[in-house]
């Protein structure tokens, strides 16, 4: 059993992560951690979250193997959805003849989607919440194979962005010809955007967040750059063919989810605390169990509801065992959640100061380098892959996650420490404060900052192509890095609320996606690539990395001015 510690004063409470606080299953309040099981610790003497129960359907128990097979369909799946959105852009010269459009009209075809995947999240959140993840992630990707099949067509610019537009909303707002003409399945990307991180969270512990969103997020960036390296060959056959290789693609990751990828949505509340499933509840002070306890498990286990795995192959039915959600709860939450600033101050600075110059690079890219043929332009694209990669292998996710645990376990020292000195005992708090996810933020939108700038101006001044990749590099490892950290650190404020926050974060990263290259061509055409780069790595510079300085020193009274969020996550309430 886990060391017993006195309760936290005021103070305490204010500064800790609101895992050291706990929501009552039952009543919907907040109590304190005193009136629920002992808590289970890591072996660094941290609060678990989620606390993990004794039932060999949690899929926090089931084995390293199926949970990383799991979350490798679910990369491979978000690989496939943004892949598609940019698999298109080598041949841009050629859709602009065949659409007859304008190089800004053809950047459009890239926005014009993400304004559907922005508002996507808020009304399938809360599906994802009733009936489950496994049937959504099926019901999405039979959309995004049966949509791309009909991609190969030939179509006019005007029904090219209709379709994409309505299939991003998840609309009939299409007749059947022009339906059938869209080059993107987008309404499925948009239903499984939340739902993935949703995945991570009910898999892993928190001290595991950081490296999983990592991966995560990294197979979402390396989607939206091999795209175009894939796309760019495949052009070679024809324009048809990169919708049928796409195609291919999402059939065998269909496959995949129907063998391997079971419902991952637990009860974990009602587990815990109704059924008395925690792994220190029916323990007695000696740490055995009585012959009556042991009594009371078993007869409940009679009476304990389909779950995870033991659902039917495939379920529409609503989740035994939680409270499932209205479904406009997820519209209503998320204009909730913009007096948490918290959350709506660091997404707004990440999305609007930072993330939505990458899509004016890689839109950029084919007036950039107009001479090359669409195959090296998409060989262009290695330079941000490596920084991608890079950026996630050695600085975001799992970097972040040592932070944490360094300045937690250095602070549960020096409250050890004070605590000896003043009461005469020890006792650890194990506070967590989620601001020391975000010391990698700085110096990361440096890394995009000195990026911008350098390829600004080795476009204008036609350096060699070599400067280019190197300034790919530096923009991809900034951009993955802040995407890793600021998706981790709005669920470390708001762990019990993750479906909330992401559902929040989702909304405007694809809202930024889809505002950028708008204005992009005409500003470049208008002041040269120089002017405009240099002002972009400027301003991210500033609103981007002097924000985050701002939220690591004001986090904890931004924290305070929230308050808590009045819900939970539905695996968190009865």
């Amino acid at each position: 059993m886990s060391e017993k510690h006195e309760p936290y004063d005021e103070k305490e409470l204010k500064d800790a992560s609101p895992l050291e606080k706990e929501r009552s299953p039952t009543e919907g309040v907040v109590v304190d951690v005193e009136s629920l099981p002992e808590p289970i610790l890591d072996k660094h003497g941290i609060r678990l979250h989620p606390q993990p129960t004794t039932d060999p359907l949690d899929p926090l128990n089931w084995s390293k193997t199926r949970k990383h097979s799991m979350l490798a369909i679910v990369m491979s799946l978000y690989f496939l959805f943004t892949f598609l959105t940019t698999a298109t852009v080598p041949s841009f010269p050629g859709l602009q003849e065949q659409l007859q459009a304008s190089a800004a009209q053809i950047n459009w075809t890239v926005a014009i989607p993400a304004l559907g995947l922005a508002i996507g999240p808020v009304v399938w959140s809360s599906i994802a919440d009733a009936v489950g993840r496994r049937v959504v992630f099926i019901g999405g990707t039979v959309i995004a194979l049966a949509a791309t099949i009909g991609a190969a067509k030939p179509q006019n610019y005007g029904g090219y962005m209709a379709a994409r537009f309505f299939q991003g909303l998840g609309l009939d707002g299409l007749n059947r010809d022009d339906a059938i003409r869209v080059s993107h399945a987008l309404l499925a990307l948009r239903i499984l955007t939340v739902d993935g991180n949703l995945r991570i969270n009910d898999m892993f512990y928190e001290h595991e967040r950081g490296q999983k969103v990592g991966l995560w997020v990294i197979a979402i960036d390396m989607g939206l750059l091999v795209g175009p390296l894939i796309g760019g060959f495949m052009d070679l056959v024809s324009t048809e063919w990169i919708q049928w290789l796409i195609a291919i693609l999402f059939a065998v990751v269909l496959l995949a989810e129907i063998a391997f990828l079971p419902e991952s949505l637990y009860p974990r509340s009602r587990m815990l605390y109704t059924h008395n499933l925690h792994p220190n509840a029916a323990a007695n002070p000696t740490g055995s169990s009585t012959s009556e306890e042991k009594t009371e498990v078993k007869d409940l286990s009679d009476h304990l509801p389909k779950r995870t795995k033991a659902l039917p192959f495939v379920n529409v039915a609503p989740i035994p065992g939680i409270k499932h959600p209205a479904p406009w709860d997820s519209l209503l939450r998320f204009f909730l959640t913009w007096p948490f600033p918290a959350v709506s101050l660091t997404v707004c600075l990440y999305c609007f100061g930072w993330y939505w110059w990458i899509l004016c690079v890689i839109t950029e890219i084919p007036a950039a380098y107009e001479s090359y043929s669409p195959q090296i332009q998409g060989l262009f694209f290695i330079g941000l892959i490596l920084g991608t990669g890079a950026a996630e292998l050695f600085f975001s996710g799992t970097l972040s996650d040592w932070i944490v645990l360094k300045l937690s376990k250095r602070n549960i020292a020096a409250r050890d420490t004070n605590n000896s000195n003043e009461h005469g005992t020890t006792h650890s708090p194990h506070i967590r404060i989620p601001e020391h996810r975000l010391y990698l933020l700085p110096p990361a939108s440096l890394l995009t900052c000195i990026g911008l700038l350098l390829w600004g101006i080795s476009i204008d001044r036609s350096y060699h192509w070599i400067v280019g990749q190197i300034a790919f590099f530096l923009i991809a490892a900034g951009i993955q890095t802040g995407n890793t950290l600021v998706c981790a650190y709005i669920i470390d404020c708001y762990p019990l609320q993750s479906m909330s926050v992401v559902t929040f974060y989702a909304v405007l990263l694809n809202f930024s996606a889809f505002v950028s290259p708008f204005f992009v061509a005409p500003w470049v055409e208008a002041n040269g690539f120089t002017n405009a780069f240099v002002a972009m790595g400027l301003f991210t510079l500033g609103v981007g990395g002097g924000g985050a300085g701002l939220v690591i020193w004001f986090g904890k009274r931004l924290r305070a001015v929230g308050g808590d969020m009045s819900w939970v996550n539905p695996e968190f309430e009865n």
